[in-house]
């Protein structure tokens, strides 16, 4: 099997001037696509090709093959390349997601389905018209939440609003009603997320990001930050991180810790926060005297509450 190779049958909502507005891959997979047999979901794919006129719509098939390390070329690859994500068929970054803004609409997702965001109120006037409102609108965004494409087996998600489609969630995360994980981010283990997870950041198994707390993702690094949380770390409440941390880490509550971050160590040197990126073992804290960040060794690991956390 390559990894370097995925296809997916799917079915996308296009308008009827020609812009898809989202595709559902059901069963995506990896490697060489099949020449001679049906793919995985396609027959039963093809009896969902409908047309609704009152979002002036249609369904219509989508054969998509890709190779993941290069850019992808349209709104259909984009949307593949975000299930594998979710399907779990494929770690955060190792799938090539460049350019993927300008090649994905705003969509205005309701409870009817994804409609355009132009001339959305005349939309909205017909699904009434037809009884099938009120129509509630979840977000305008390019990107729709994971739950209504993919449900992963083994992860507990309180507002599925605030998961992305194209995040990666591990058997064993939760994430409580607080946390958000964006696309191409996520766990590679049970773990406990009630703060933010932003792309491109991968949080260890055993780890838990406290309530408000936030990692700083590639979007918001200039693109070459990336951040990984490790195993059995914890970052308290409102705090926050711009560095890498290892294992066994604990971040205070209500303290962020970006890169240039002035950091005294245990033998009073003071050094950037950058320079002990995916060290293991720290706890940061600040002196509540002087103010100054303070990185002390910890020999307890932290650990998840099995019970509060199961799944």
């Amino acid at each position: 099997m390559s990894l370097h190779l995925a296809y997916g049958a799917g079915v996308a909502w296009t308008t009827y001037e020609g812009i898809t507005l989202d595709t559902w891959y059901p069963a995506p997979a990896l490697g060489q696509a099949p020449e001679d047999e049906p793919w995985p979901a396609q027959e039963a794919l093809e009896t969902l090709c409908v047309d609704d006129p009152a979002r002036r719509v249609f369904r219509m098939m989508a054969m998509t093959k890709i190779e993941v390390d290069e850019p992808p070329v349209d709104t259909q690859d984009v949307y593949l390349r975000l299930h594998l994500l979710s399907h779990r068929l494929v770690q955060v970054g190792q799938v090539n997601l460049e350019g993927i803004f300008r090649l994905l609409p705003n969509v205005v997702w309701t409870n009817a389905g994804p409609c355009a965001v132009d001339d959305f109120e005349r939309t909205r006037m017909q699904l009434e018209l037809t009884g099938r409102g009120p129509v509630r609108v979840g977000a305008v965004d390019k990107i729709p939440p994971m739950a209504d494409y993919v449900v992963p087996r083994g992860v507990r998600i309180a507002d599925a609003a605030r998961v992305r489609l194209g995040a990666h969630l591990a058997p064993g995360t939760t994430v409580m009603h607080e946390g958000f994980i964006n696309f191409n981010a996520g766990t590679l283990g049970a773990s406990m997320i009630e703060g933010r997870v932003s792309q491109g950041v991968v949080v260890e198994a055993g780890a838990d990001i406290g309530g408000g707390a936030s990692t700083m993702g590639t979007l918001s690094g200039g693109g070459t930050e990336h951040v990984r949380i490790g195993a059995g770390t914890l970052l308290g409440a409102n705090s926050g991180v711009g560095i890498s941390l290892g294992a066994d880490c604990v971040v205070e509550a209500g303290l962020y810790l970006t890169a240039g971050a002035k950091v005294t160590m245990p033998d009073g040197a003071v050094v950037k926060a950058s320079t002990l990126s995916g060290q293991s073992g720290w706890l940061f804290r600040r002196n509540s005297v002087s103010g100054a960040i303070e990185a002390c060794p910890r020999k307890a690991a932290t650990e998840l509450n099995s019970e509060l956390h199961a799944n």
